[in-house]
């Protein structure tokens, strides 16, 4: 049996959501070992002056303590 634990992640993107979650899991993976999966929880956006300016994701990242 694996101890999974589970911490929460906002990260944001100019490009698109999908880009944003590559984010949270690429910062995540600076500090945490053993990502297994993530889930998006909700996804936003920053408009400026009419305009999408920045995606954005709450993500749930899952990871294995050893």
């Amino acid at each position: 049996m694996a101890i999974m634990k589970v911490i929460e992640v906002l990260a944001e993107s100019e490009k698109s959501w999908e880009d944003a979650t590559k984010n949270a899991i690429k910062k995540a993976s600076e500090s945490v070992k053993h990502i297994r999966s993530a889930f998006v929880q909700s996804h936003s956006v920053t408009v400026n002056d009419g305009e999408v300016s920045k995606f954005r994701v709450n993500v749930k990242i899952t990871f294995e303590v050893n």
